[in-house]
């Protein structure tokens, strides 16, 4: 698979986005968060994601706070988080809030987070 548009949101829609990405490589992660929220994630460059309905979002930062964390504080839900990569801004996605996506039928790698 390559890349490709897909939009997502929040449960109660408040925050929409389209993205850009290549859900061939998605990530499962063992970290105190994400495994409570049963997360797959894929990781895009900031350029790639682009918020279509920017409601409010309250940040949660935790380890070495270095990822802001981006949920809707009316439904709960997590669709997006900011950070940096190879020193560059990306966003990870939460596939899980993709349209037409079934997260859990991915190929996903596991990662390590918890020892990271």
């Amino acid at each position: 698979m390559t890349s490709q548009s897909y939009t997502g949101s929040c449960q109660c829609g408040a925050i929409a986005f389209e993205v850009d990405a290549d859900l061939d490589h998605t990530v499962t992660c063992n970290c105190s968060r994400c495994r409570r929220l049963g997360w797959v994630l894929t990781f895009v460059p900031a350029s790639a994601f682009r918020l279509t309905k920017d409601g409010p979002t309250t940040e949660y930062l935790f380890n070495k706070h270095i990822i802001s964390h981006r949920f809707c504080p009316t439904c709960g839900v997590e669709p997006y988080a900011r950070g940096e990569q190879n020193g560059e801004p990306m966003v990870a996605v939460n596939v899980n809030c993709l349209d037409g996506v079934d997260a859990r039928a991915l190929n996903s790698t596991p990662w390590d987070g918890a020892s990271a």
